[in-house]
């Protein structure tokens, strides 16, 4: 199967050949388990040990400072439940798996403060500092929005973070892989990643714990991943993570510059030719790949199914949250109206996309808009 034009790469990434090539020995003829001691035991221990290098030299960590999980979801739920007793510290427009996260610790009684965002989407440093107590655990504050695409003063608050002596954990989810991370100069404790979003595959990720941090299993079962994540590991998933973001870091500059082209000249050709029409997040401060817009007296479905018919594949957000009927949390919470959240839509390119494809999606979207506004009583009062 394949898609006409797909800008929908922040919900998950196409598999590059040369993964799925790195992959396929450990899907058929390589299937031992690297638990064991004899040679095809072996040999697989030899890959996931390789991913592990990989993943750590990717992000400037040490390869046993690198634990492999199912995605980007649990790496988050075991870095924020493994919290002490104590108070915890995140955004208001985190992921719904950090979130969530910090909403199971308030059941059991651990206080979390939640910080907004400015209009850009931007947590400032000064509110972190403002908000940790003496009895601050954990600070977990995403690496880049996974909706509109801001990054974070990252650095900063991991630094206000550990002057208070709390861990810091940082979902990057969204990050790894189009911008610059380093761990050690970042002061980042924790940090969370997941393979498909940079053209490896789904159902595999990682979880970065600074050594010296006490992290109790979030899983229990068998002495897996230094005794902390259970469970046999998923060999032909982790070598494809492993070489996924090898590829993806080691053409990092040139491909951002590329997607960057691309992005910018949807945002121009958007905010030109739609009236109404408003760019969430900041201009610069953003990852490579997103461009999120919302449009005013429209909803996002039609709009996707519109221009789905014609070929072109988007959404209105995080994957995560498909099929709500409630507008963007994250839009909603850089300040947006309800009715204007609800006709958001995010483009994000990837190396696949090229600038014809931009130079089609700006030739269907502005008629598209224009029949759901004329279809809309919201358009019709306004321009009475």
């Amino acid at each position: 199967m394949a898609y006409d034009i797909y800008f929908d790469n922040a919900a998950t990434t196409r598999v590059r050949p040369e993964v799925l090539e790195e992959m396929l020995p450990f899907l058929q003829d390589g299937y031992g388990n690297p638990s064991g001691i004899y040679g095809a035991a072996r040999a697989n221990k030899k890959a996931v040990d390789l991913a592990r290098e990989r993943t750590a030299a990717a992000i400037n960590a040490r390869p046993d400072e690198i634990y492999f999980t199912s995605g980007g979801t649990e790496a988050d739920n075991w870095a924020i439940k493994n919290a002490g007793p104590g108070h915890v510290v995140t955004s208001a427009i985190e992921h719904h798996a950090v979130l969530h996260s910090c909403e199971y610790l308030q059941k059991t009684g651990r206080a979390v403060t939640y910080l907004p965002a400015d209009p850009y989407g931007l947590v400032y440093p000064g509110d972190v500092k403002d908000a940790l107590r003496p009895d601050t655990v954990l600070v977990t504050l995403m690496f880049v929005n996974n909706e509109i695409g801001t990054i974070l003063p990252i650095k900063a608050v991991g630094a206000l973070a550990r002057e208070r002596g709390a861990l810091f954990h940082t979902d990057a989810v969204a990050a790894v892989g189009h911008v610059r991370i380093d761990v050690e100069a970042m002061n980042i404790d924790m940090l969370s990643l997941s393979a498909h979003k940079f053209y490896g595959p789904k159902g595999v990720g990682a979880l970065y714990v600074r050594r010296g941090v006490d992290l109790k299993p979030l899983l229990h079962g068998g002495a897996q991943e230094g005794n902390r994540r259970a469970g046999t590991e998923n060999v032909a998933g982790i070598a494809g993570l492993g070489k996924a973001i090898k590829l993806a870091v080691s053409e990092m500059d040139g491909e951002a510059k590329r997607i960057i082209k691309i992005r910018d000249t949807i945002i121009d050709g958007v905010l030109k030719t739609i009236p109404g029409s408003r760019l969430n997040g900041p201009r610069h401060n953003r990852s490579p790949n997103n461009a999120n817009f919302s449009f005013d007296f429209i909803e996002s479905e039609p709009m996707l199914h519109l221009l789905d018919f014609k070929g072109i594949s988007v959404s209105s957000g995080s994957a995560c949250t498909a099929g709500s009927e409630e507008p963007s949390h994250v839009l909603l919470g850089i300040g947006l109206p309800h009715e204007t959240a609800r006709g958001s839509l995010r483009v994000s390119i990837g190396r696949w996309n090229t600038m014809q494809d931009a130079a089609d999606l700006l030739k269907e979207l502005p008629p598209i808009v224009e029949k759901l506004r004329a279809m809309s009583p919201l358009s019709k009062v306004n321009i009475d």
